[in-house]
């Protein structure tokens, strides 16, 4: 249902989906797929003549995601992509994948977007089969230390990593309550470089680039680059939210003023 070579599609989500589907997108059109375009499924944008939408929400409530299924065209197929078989979202579908498996119990999402971004990978033809081990072997060895009396985290990313390092910086802002930024590789210098300080942990996310970790070190602030894989790092990275958020005596996995599905009445 997401390899029909030719189709252009149309992927929307909230919040997390919302990420997960910019980074699918960009997933889909590089391996050959077919015009891939992602956008938030709260913001109506002018109609083109998509072949299939796929509509992303682990609850399968979200109910911007359900009013943006009701009103596509006639003969539109719909995609849902839920941990939840019987949800509203899903009856609204032509074609449902169902992770329920990967659905958790925490408000915070982690892994409902990995394993599906995990799952599209191979769809589209790469080995991921290594990465399940690489994960947990790079979780057991933690995330990077930060620096001493950090309060600022910056994720950067480049093509399909961009979506993942939006993913990385809204779990340090959701379940740490702390200062956390994301912006396209490049773009770091054209100015949020001017906020970076002995504070601030930057993490080029999925991508190296030595002369932009120059730049930044010069501010002070703490650089990490690795070459493990993009979906790795991002494991990483919400194992770091985590940890901060339980070194602020905040529980990570109920965040406040946060539910597990906004809907609305």
């Amino acid at each position: 249902m997401l390899t029909r070579s030719g189709e252009r599609v149309l992927v929307i989500g909230c919040g997390t989906s919302a990420f997960v589907a910019e980074s699918f997108a960009l997933l889909r059109e590089t391996a050959g797929f077919g015009e891939t375009d992602a956008a938030y499924a709260s913001e109506p944008r002018p109609w083109r003549p998509y072949d299939a939408v796929i509509g992303i929400t682990r609850s399968g409530t979200t109910t911007e995601v359900l009013q943006a299924l009701r009103a596509l065209p006639e003969g539109v197929r719909k995609v849902v992509v839920t941990g939840v078989a019987d949800s509203p979202a899903a009856e609204l579908a032509d074609e449902v994948l169902v992770l329920d498996f990967a659905d958790e119990n925490s408000v915070v999402q982690t892994r409902f977007p990995t394993t599906f971004l995990f799952l599209a990978r191979a769809a589209f033809g790469e080995d991921v089969s290594a990465l399940p081990e690489l994960a947990e072997q790079a979780i057991a060895a933690g995330p990077p230390e930060a620096p001493e009396g950090f309060d600022h985290v910056v994720y950067l990313g480049r093509g399909w990593t961009y979506g993942l390092a939006q993913e990385a910086a809204l779990k340090i802002r959701e379940a740490a309550q702390a200062w956390a930024e994301s912006y396209p590789l490049l773009d770091f210098r054209h100015g949020p470089l001017a906020v970076a300080h002995p504070g601030s942990l930057v993490w080029l996310l999925g991508v190296r680039d030595d002369e932009l970790a120059r730049d930044i070190e010069v501010t002070g602030a703490r650089v990490v680059q690795s070459d493990a894989d993009p979906l790795v790092q991002l494991a990483v990275a919400q194992q770091l939210a985590v940890r901060t958020a339980v070194a602020r005596g905040l529980d990570p996995d109920h965040p406040r003023h946060l539910t597990r599905s906004i809907v609305l009445g």
